[in-house]
């Protein structure tokens, strides 16, 4: 055969990915689970934004001021001691970037600002807190501790009478009981005593229902610290920004600000608990240091007066300079006694009688060179005598006696100035001895006073250091410098940070185009049946054609309501929507197997694997698109235990059954001639039999269908499943072709093995295979055509549903 010729080709492998445009189509198929997906992603999200109150953020940037080597500039107490090496409280951003944002801190400014209380009213779509200027009037708790948590509500009406109500515990006990006081008042209560006082922004009107929670500081702390954003600006500078969310804007800014005004109280406290342990550390100090510079002072008085040493350079040159003078003596001493000794040799030697002495000898004794100038003078004289005269002269014998007397009167002078020399020598020899003492003992008490002295320097600068610093502590006590700057006050969008809109909108979109396109997706995926074509592309079956799925429209139609079962005749003369052209392409096919060369070869037989697969509803319309060409057709409803094909005929109550078992003689009176189309004939079932094989076995359908051979120019069998019953194998024997129809959505795929099987074993005539109830899902598996449509069959309906689709 020809048509199984062009389809024996090679087997390809089957696409296993989706294309865009196939995906888009099969998308377009199911717009309305789309629509349903979105109605309701897009109504939840609309729901949340209405219930859920909006929240605001305020932000604010604080300067941490902060030098270089992290050093305050704010005179912090530690800069003063920085040469001491003392400096341990130093301002670190980091550090100061934790100490903000402590529980400590948030804690108290919970407590200044009541947040652990809030209000409520109703509103539209939620609760609406009050806060601030809102905020009427407010509940002072007296009893409860900061663990507990506790909730009442409260109407203020114009006469300033309270009525509180509703009150429930921590632990979830509740009472109902209604408590009338007045603003103002402590008033016992369940939840113990509290007052109602009225804000500065109370005023004489009656409020609204007023919801009160306290919440246990600790749990209020967590919150706050959850709301709170604290962040360095940037790495490179000491620029802190804080933000806080809140469903108030208002309290959103309190929060910022009390948070920042606690933080600087606590830095100057510690400042100052700083500079109060500093005055006194200095001033302990002082009173040591004063102590030991006394001591130091009185050690170096009583080693000096001991010692005799106002000045120990002043003394050391003093005794230098003895030393030289007494060494200078000592050698005039040393000389005027030689020359003393000289002199008494001179005039006590017989060889220097009668001779001149020495005048100005260095003898500092005037009395000694007076008498030598004497000398000399009566020496010359006599020597003037002699050399006029002899030594017999008597004037120069008289100065010779004189001579002499002067001789020994000189001599004694000088042996009084040899002993006067050698006293004093002696005592300048001794003087010279303590001198020299003086200077040896010098450099010891020099070095005794110099480490004194140093002792005493050292800790006469520490304690004029003390005293500069201490009043400089004084100073920074009484006048304090901040260590931060506010650089940008709290500020904020007028609109909500959270609940995003637009976000959750687009997320919602998103989810709702999402789930519908998973589960299209994950369905084509699981899908294990037969889909289309291209799942018969790797089977060497002889294809007879595609036919779309068939799906009935009516106005009043829900596509979440399924449509009763009903039997369709889709071909119509003239039409030229898509089903038709598919049964065209069908009837040219079956012409062409036709033209085989194969005579006699008219009797055709449809069957399937599965029930519902289409069969009738081909047979059917296979069966008039043939007559509206002008073909004779006789159609068999060889299904006895059904009569499906009997039905487009109103059932007739005799049949074939009854022919089979002789209860009509002639088929001739049970053929039924279709209205419409006059060479369309139709053998209904009539009566249903108990035993259908039985009679099919008989020799009379054998008969009957060799009979009706040569009267039409198609006989068309519509079959049981074969796998259901024994009828469709006893048919074929009498038929000369078997077209198996094949349900997209309803025959799983692996069975396609099996119908190849059945086809290579050639237990059925000259087999082909039909595809019925192809989908338009983008092309992929379904029929490519997109004709209009007069019958209303949809593309996007698919598989398994005989309320969509061809009944068989």
């Amino acid at each position: 055969m020809a048509l199984s010729q062009n389809n024996n080709v090679k087997q390809k492998q089957p696409e296993d990915f989706i294309r865009i445009q196939d995906l888009f189509y099969l998308c377009l198929a199911k717009w309305r689970w789309f629509v349903l997906s979105l109605f309701v992603t897009l109504g939840i999200a609309v729901l949340y934004l209405l219930t859920t109150p909006a929240v605001y953020t305020r932000s604010a940037s604080l300067l941490i001021k902060e030098d270089s080597k992290g050093k305050s500039m704010a005179g912090d107490v530690s800069s003063l001691f920085s040469d001491l090496g003392l400096s341990q409280a130093n301002v670190n951003v980091n550090n100061e970037l934790i100490a903000i944002q402590s529980p400590a801190v948030i804690l108290e400014t919970i407590k200044r600002l009541h947040i652990d209380v809030d209000y409520q009213i109703n509103g539209p779509f939620h609760r609406k807190t009050l806060y601030g200027s809102e905020l009427p009037v407010r509940v002072v708790f007296a009893d409860l501790t900061d663990k507990e948590n506790a909730k009442l509500t409260l109407r203020v009406s114009e006469d300033s009478t309270v009525v509180l109500s509703d009150f429930v515990w921590g632990d979830g006990s509740k009472s109902s009981k209604a408590i009338d006081t007045r603003l103002g008042t402590i008033v016992d209560t369940p939840l113990g005593k509290l007052s109602v006082m009225p804000t500065s922004h109370y005023t004489n009107e009656t409020s609204p229902l007023i919801y009160v929670s306290r919440t246990n500081l600790y749990s209020a702390t967590n919150a706050c610290k959850e709301a709170l954003t604290i962040s360095l600006s940037d790495e490179k500078v000491t620029v802190i920004d804080l933000s806080y969310n809140d469903v108030s804007t208002q309290r959103a800014e309190d929060v910022i600000n009390t948070l920042i005004a606690v933080y600087k109280e606590n830095w100057i406290k510690d400042k100052n608990q700083i500079t109060v342990s500093t005055s006194m550390f200095i001033n302990d100090r002082l009173k040591v240091i004063a102590t030991e510079l006394g001591d130091v002072d009185e050690d170096i008085s009583s080693f000096k007066s001991k010692n005799l040493l106002p000045d120990v350079e002043a003394a050391s040159g003093m005794y230098m300079e003895q030393s030289r003078e007494t060494s200078n003596l000592l050698l005039s001493l040393k000389s005027q006694l030689s020359m003393a000794n000289y002199i008494r040799n001179y005039l006590t030697g017989p060889a220097y009688t009668n001779q001149l002495l020495p005048a100005n000898s260095g003898i500092e004794n005037s009395g000694i060179e007076s008498q030598i100038s004497e000398y000399n003078t009566l020496q010359l004289q006599r020597n003037n005598l002699l050399a006029n005269s002899s030594e017999q002269n008597p004037l120069i014998k008289d100065l010779d006696q004189s001579l002499e007397s002067m001789r020994k009167a000189i001599v004694s002078s000088i042996d009084n100035l040899v002993v006067t020399l050698n006293t004093q020598t002696a005592n300048l020899q001794k003087s010279e001895q303590q001198t020299t003492a003086q200077i040896a003992a010098n450099p010891d008490q020099a070095k005794y006073l110099l480490s004194i002295g140093r002792e005493q320097k050292v800790k006469e600068a520490l304690y004029l250091f003390l005293l500069q610093k201490r009043e400089e502590n004084e100073l920074s006590q009484a006048f304090t410098a901040y260590n931060t700057r506010i650089i940008t006050p709290p500020y904020g969008s007028l609109g909500p940070t959270e609940p995003r809109k637009s976000f959750i909108l687009l997320i919602a979109l998103i989810t709702g185009l999402l789930i519908p396109f998973i589960a299209v997706i994950t369905k084509e995926r699981m899908d294990t049946t037969v889909r289309g074509r291209k799942d018969l592309e790797n089977s060497t079956l002889p294809f007879l054609g595609e036919i779309p799925l068939y799906q009935p429209q009516k106005r009043n139609r829900r596509f979440w309501k399924k449509q009763p079962e009903i039997e369709a005749i889709v071909v119509e003369e003239g039409s030229r929507d898509v089903i038709n052209e598919a049964f065209r392409v069908v009837r040219t096919n079956l012409e062409f197997m036709d033209g085989s060369g194969e005579p006699d070869s008219n009797v055709l037989m449809l069957t399937s694997f599965n029930p519902g697969s289409g069969k009738t509803f081909l047979t059917m319309n296979m069966a008039i698109s043939l007559a509206i060409k002008g073909k004779s057709v006789l159609v068999i409803d060889g299904d006895l235990r059904r009569g499906s094909i009997s039905d487009y005929v109103d059932t007739p109550k005799i049949g074939l059954s009854d022919y089979l078992g002789k209860r009509i003689d002639t088929p001739e009176e049970i053929i039924v001639v279709d209205k419409k189309h006059l060479t369309l004939h139709i053998l209904p079932v009539g009566t249903i039999p108990p035993n259908p094989t039985e009679l099919l076995v008989e020799e009379r359908l054998k008969e009957l269908i060799n009979r009706m051979r040569s009267r039409y120019d198609y006989i068309l069998i519509d079959c049981p499943p074969i796998d259901v019953v024994a009828d469709t194998a006893i048919i074929e024997k009498l038929a000369d072709r078997t077209i198996f129809v094949v349900r997209a959505g309803l025959l799983e795929r692996s069975m396609l093995v099996e119908l190849e099987k059945i086809y290579n074993e050639q237990k059925y005539k000259n087999m082909c295979v039909i595809l019925n109830g192809t989908t338009g899902n983008g092309g992929r598996y379904g029929y490519g055509y997109r004709y209009g449509y007069k019958y209303g069959y949809h593309y996007g309906s698919e598989k398994k549903k005989t309320w969509w689709g061809n009944k068989g």
